[in-house]
């Protein structure tokens, strides 16, 4: 089993490292990465490993800075004394955490966990979790998602929010629908991505769809005071405006700043 260890503290790395040479003697590790600088480098230039023990803070920034742009494959064992609302996140979408001062009986268990676990972390199936637990916490530096990574295949493909025309929801499957028509399905809710991107560049249109301006086209007036909505490319399904909503989505294609919905629900 090879290893990379994140760890920007000297004595830190050099603990765990003796620690897993008692907890699993088969265990190698590869490298040691001390930075995020130097994790996004390693990543480039090196294959995946079949585990990585991470700390979060490091010297320059926070270790999901590395997983969010490097398309991770592999699973993590968190080695933090992270706040409590992040270590619930941990617990639920890594294979485990660890609280400083680790314990020998603690590493043990938690490489256990992973061994029960390894055969469910496929590359795509490890990149979504990875891609949710982001998501998941606090947001830093960036202040509305910007990527995500989508299933095609066994591959793993990252779009650019400004590939994306809308994602649309069918038969209780978000699907995310690119500008060339492409359709990935994404383990999202519309209600997850409406509070994950901008609101400037994407809409709330219906229950069923949320659209970029980009994939606008036209707006024709429909009955009881609704707008019927022309995209491209074309929804698999007619979406209709509400007469309700009419008057925001016009301000939002004149370029009006949005009002969030608890501003709404006072006014």
């Amino acid at each position: 089993m090879n290893l990379l260890l994140i760890e920007d503290e000297y004595p830190a790395a050099e603990r765990l490292q003796r620690l897993l040479r008692q907890a699993d003697p088969t265990a190698v590790v590869r490298d040691v990465v001390r930075s995020v600088a130097a994790g996004r480098q390693w990543f480039a230039q090196n294959p995946p490993p079949d585990l990585i023990l991470s700390d979060i803070q490091l010297a320059d920034g926070l270790s999901f800075e590395i997983f969010d742009q490097v398309g991770l494959t592999s699973p993590i064992i968190f080695t933090t004394s992270y706040d409590e609302y992040a270590i619930k996140a941990f617990r639920v979408r890594s294979v485990d955490y660890l609280l400083k001062p680790i314990k020998l009986a603690d590493l043990r268990a938690a490489l256990a966990k992973y061994h029960d676990l390894r055969a469910a972390f496929s590359a795509v199936e490890n990149s979504q979790r990875l891609e949710r637990l982001l998501d998941s916490l606090p947001l830093t530096g960036r202040p509305y998602k910007t990527r995500f990574l989508v299933a095609s295949g066994e591959q793993l493909l990252p779009l650019e929010v400004d590939q994306i025309a809308y994602f649309q929801m069918r038969n209780d499957l978000v699907y995310l629908v690119g500008r060339d028509g492409r359709r990935f399905v994404l383990d999202y809710t519309l209600e997850q991505l409406e509070r994950l991107l901008d609101p400037l560049h994407f809409f709330r249109a219906s229950r069923q769809l949320l659209t970029h301006l980009s994939a606008v086209r036209r707006l024709h007036p429909y009955f009881n005071g609704k707008l019927k909505l022309e995209l491209h490319p074309e929804p698999q399904q007619e979406v209709a405006i509400s007469r309700d909503k009419a008057s925001a989505f016009k301000a939002w294609l004149e370029g009006e700043a949005p009002v969030s919905k608890a501003v709404r629900n006072a006014l």
